[in-house]
């Protein structure tokens, strides 16, 4: 059979598949799926015959049929870090296809910033196990910025190596959108090499406005995950911008911004972005799409938005219900109730309700025999109390981090260094009466580095520890505690381990191994969700308040996100996107 798929640029038109009518024979293993069909491209539903062969739909037949549910183009995560449900891609796509997801656009730069190229070629090759369609982009931002202390580099010549490459479709988040409108040389080139090997740009602009907006989409940057509201979407949207609602654990975005849906329909995409292993289980994409049939969002307004357009976007050959498409596809059993009942990825069944192991002999997505190679990059010896110590110094306010649930911004609090001095000493302390912490981070990449130590408002602890490897985006260690004996405690566990989560005192404590990179696990999404589930429980009794805790705190360190963040080097102010001291 003759079959053609032409990638066109994503900037001129979407892709085109071009089948030959007389090239098609049904054969004996050809399928046929039954119900009503929501047709994208004619905007209706009909009911009748899906014929689906070698992978493709080769004929679509209109007639009653006796099924009453319909059938509809699979999900598409059009932006999502696999790293952050700490499952490694094929355990990943094993748990999404559960919730109608057949393809994700992934950027992973988390690996990248603890592997370099050899983490990228980790995820792809252990993507490859799954039957999923992964879609890679190559990291343009790593470390994040020049001020990261990260495990790799990847410089303007790794990544005009990697846009080279036919397995990886897009350069990913522009995260450093300071170096875009300051004119960085290093940010350009990378942006040019993009352009060179046409493929499409992604952003990352929080907050991001005016003339200086203008500037970064100039560069032909061409989507913005990071919207907190309609305001901000639509000035994004109204220049060109593709905006990407996210609903990730930490920063959930879809209740306010769920209106675009209907307002911009060819211009609205939905991801997860940061999704932890319990979102992952909760499923995600059907939740939403339930509830924004319930708030009146039109039925292929939603489509476009969940498939349609991402597929456009990227070119991604990933089918949506046309004739000679690509057979990827779910079955739900009503646009009322929307649980998915099957899935199909190239006409092969990867999820099916009743039958939990279907595709298992064919290899497909269920089968959860495949256990990863382990790689990581970790060289951090353990830490003493000591060197958690943070002396008063002057008369100036401490600088402390304010941080809100379901959400990645923080603010700036001031506070008197009397609030925080030790009783009897002439150190600084966490107040829990205050909801003020002790917040660390230690870079994981050197034997003997210096801890940072930062103050952080909003968790709400009133005893022990929280630790983790997953530091956004050079996955350094950083924990927050009521005191140094329980950080210490945490810390020691994570760099015992070589990378994890780690929760509790000396007394009473949970951890969850993370092998590898200090990001993912070997284990199922079962396993890891168990884990995880007992790590919240933990928190929890430590009387934390934040919805994901784990999630919140990993973001900390993240210091393209405004406002206030600590990163290896101390406390970082994003506005003025310059390192501060603790004291003001």
């Amino acid at each position: 059979m003759a079959v053609i798929f032409q990638r066109t640029n994503p900037y001129s038109s979407p892709q085109t598949f071009q089948l030959k009518r007389e090239d098609f024979m049904e054969t004996s293993e050809g399928l046929c799926l039954s119900g009503n069909i929501v047709d994208m491209e004619q905007q209706e539903c009909y009911s009748g015959r899906l014929h689906i062969a070698d992978g493709r739909i080769v004929r679509i037949e209109r007639g009653p049929v006796p099924e009453t549910h319909y059938i509809l183009p699979g999900f598409i995560d059009a932006h999502v870090h696999i790293e952050s449900s700490m499952l490694t891609p094929s355990a990943f796509a094993r748990e999404a296809v559960k919730h109608g997801v057949v393809a994700a656009v992934a950027d992973p730069h988390e690996i990248a910033n603890v592997m370099g190229i050899e983490g990228i070629d980790f995820m792809i090759a252990d993507a490859a196990q799954s039957g999923f369609k992964f879609f890679f982009g190559v990291p343009s931002c790593v470390p994040a910025s020049s001020f990261e202390t990260s495990g790799a580099v990847l410089d303007v010549a790794a990544v005009e190596q990697l846009l080279q490459r036919d397995d990886l479709y897009f350069l990913a988040e522009m995260m450093n959108y300071p170096g875009v409108v300051q004119d960085d040389p290093e940010v350009w080139n990378k942006i040019a090499a993009a352009h060179r090997h046409g493929k499409p740009i992604d952003g990352h602009a929080p907050a991001l406005s005016g003339d200086d907006l203008k500037k970064y989409l100039r560069a032909g940057i061409s989507t913005d995950h990071e919207c907190e509201d309609i305001c901000e979407a639509e000035e994004k949207l109204n220049l060109g911008m593709k905006v990407i609602i996210r609903e990730g654990s930490a920063a959930r975005r879809f209740d306010q911004l769920y209106p675009l849906i209907n307002s911009y329909p060819s211009s609205v995409m939905i991801c997860t972005d940061d999704c932890g292993v319990h979102d992952l289980q909760r499923g995600v994409f059907p939740d939403l799409f339930k509830r924004g049939l319930a708030k009146n969002l039109h039925l292929f307004n939603l489509l476009q938005a969940f498939s349609w357009n991402p597929v456009n976007h990227y070119a991604l050959p990933v089918g949506l219900l046309r004739l000679n498409d690509f057979a990827d596809c779910i079955v739900v059993d009503s646009l009322e109730h929307f649980s998915i009942l099957q899935t199909y990825i190239n006409g092969k069944k990867v999820y099916d309700r009743d039958r939990p192991t279907a595709g298992e002999p064919d290899g497909a997505l269920s089968s959860g025999n495949h256990k990863p190679r382990v790689i990581n990059h970790f060289k951090a010896s353990e830490i003493t109390h000591s060197q958690l110590e943070a002396p008063v110094a002057g008369d100036g306010q401490v600088r402390v981090i304010e941080v809100f649930d379901k959400s990645l911004y923080t603010k700036t609090r001031l506070v008197p260094q009397s609030l925080l001095v030790s009783p009897g000493t002439k150190t600084l302390t966490s107040n829990t009466g205050a909801d003020i912490l002790k917040v660390i981070v230690l870079s994981r990449y050197e034997k003997a580095a210096t801890p940072a130590i930062g103050f952080v408002h909003g968790f709400g602890l009133q005893s022990g520890a929280l630790c983790t490897s997953i530091a956004h985006d050079s996955h350094n260690i950083i924990a927050v505690g009521v005191d140094d004996a329980d950080l210490v405690h945490a810390m020691n566990t994570v760099i015992r381990n070589k990378g994890g989560i780690a929760c509790g005192n000396e007394a009473s404590s949970v951890f969850l191994p993370l092998p590898v990179a200090g990001l993912m696990s070997t284990e199922p999404v079962e396993a890891v969700a168990r884990q995880y589930d007992a790590l919240l429980r933990q928190a929890k009794t430590q009387a934390c308040r934040l919805t994901s805790p784990f999630m919140t705190l990993s973001f900390l360190s993240l210091i393209v996100i405004p406002e206030l963040k600590i990163f290896t080097g101390g406390l970082f102010d994003v506005s003025a996107f310059t390192p501060v001291d603790l004291l003001a």
